[in-house]
């Protein structure tokens, strides 16, 4: 049986569908569940244009397979815009059927036909089977720098 499905950019109107995806996407990464916050945080971003959501859906279902978010980013030495792949995510239901492949390949071609430089993305070490899948899709791994985070506790 083949399943059809399409990846699209997904608008306002999207948000309440993406957010419990959302919601489960930072469980995934160890924090509470928060889908008011969720549906928040996606509808400011993409309202001031912030960010970009690309989703995959099943024909004729209303809830989403899978999400990926772009944020723009921006070179100095380039000159030139590039997209962080920040968040990427797939129902369990609908793991291992190519879902998260075709969204990156849409993030690729959102990226291509917006003129940017090129994507960057990270993830978790241990999570193994998101850097096969990135490196099948010729992401190489930066080895040449070091990255550094600071974080500001909330008062």
């Amino acid at each position: 049986m083949s399943e059809v499905y399409r990846v699209r950019q997904a608008g306002q109107a999207d948000i309440a569908a993406v957010a419990p995806l959302f919601d489960r996407y930072r469980m995934f990464y160890g924090q509470t569940s928060d889908l008011a916050g969720a549906v928040d945080f996606l509808r400011e971003r993409t309202a001031r244009g912030e960010s970009v959501i690309l989703v995959a859906e099943m024909e004729g279902e209303t809830q989403p397979m899978g999400f990926t978010q772009l944020y723009p980013i921006f070179s100095s030495i380039s000159m030139r815009h590039a997209w962080i792949l920040n968040d990427l995510f797939v129902d369990e239901a609908y793991r291992q059927r190519g879902v998260a492949r075709n969204l990156m390949e849409a993030a690729k071609v959102y990226a291509e036909q917006s003129g940017a430089k090129g994507l960057e993305l990270a993830t978790a070490r241990d999570n193994l089977s998101a850097q096969r899948l990135y490196e099948a899709l010729g992401y190489e791994r930066d080895d040449a720098f070091f990255h550094y985070a600071y974080t500001i506790r909330k008062s």
